[in-house]
C-alpha cells in the first residue's frame, strides 16, 4: 500500500537532524492524490514541507507508484483539524475546544500535558448566596475522557 511506503520514507528521514522533531498526522491517498500532513515539536516551516515533498517525489517518480500524472501535498494539518496526543504540548496557552467522550463540551486554556491528562483552566460563574460570582477552575482531564480536541482560533487585540 502506498500509505505504508510514504510512511516508512518518512520515519526514516526523520531520523536526520533536521527532521528529527517531525511526525506523520496523516497520510490520504486516493486515485491521483496523495496527502501527507506533518507537524514538528518545534516549527514546521514551508521550507521543510518543500524538502519533504522532493524528497518523496524522487522516490515516487523513481518507483512509478502513482503514475506518470499526480499530485503530492505535503503540509502542516491545519488549525481546523483535531489535535493528536503529541500536538497538545505545543498548544500550551492556547483555549482549546474538547468534545468528551460522553458526548459533552469543554473549552479552556490549556495549561498542563501530562502522559495520561492535560489541565485546562476556565472561568465559571456560580451562585453564591443571592450574587452570582465568577471563580477560576482548573480541570484534570484524562485522555481517555477526550473524543476530540481542536485549537480555538483567538484574535488578541
Amino acid at each position: 500500500m502506498i500509505e505504508d511506503k510514504i510512511k516508512k520514507l518518512l520515519l526514516e528521514k526523520f531520523e536526520e537532524d533536521e527532521y528529527n522533531d517531525c511526525y506523520i498526522i496523516e497520510i490520504r491517498h486516493s486515485n491521483i492524490r496523495l496527502e501527507v500532513f506533518l507537524d514538528c515539536d518545534g516549527s514546521l516551516t514551508f521550507r521543510k514541507c518543500q524538502r519533504l515533498s522532493r524528497y518523496l517525489e524522487g522516490f515516487i517518480d523513481e518507483e512509478g507508484w502513482l503514475g506518470e500524472k499526480y499530485v503530492l501535498e505535503v503540509s502542516s494539518p491545519g488549525i481546523a483539524r483535531p489535535l493528536v496526543k503529541r500536538q497538545y504540548k505545543k498548544h500550551i496557552d492556547r483555549i482549546i475546544k474538547l468534545k468528551m467522550v460522553d458526548g459533552s463540551e469543554k473549552e479552556g486554556r490549556l495549561k498542563v500535558v501530562n502522559e495520561e491528562s492535560i489541565e485546562i483552566q476556565y472561568k465559571q460563574r456560580i451562585k453564591v448566596g443571592k450574587r452570582k460570582k465568577t471563580e477560576t477552575v482548573d480541570e484534570v482531564i484524562p485522555f481517555s475522557e477526550i473524543n476530540q480536541a481542536n485549537v480555538k482560533i483567538t484574535f488578541n487585540k
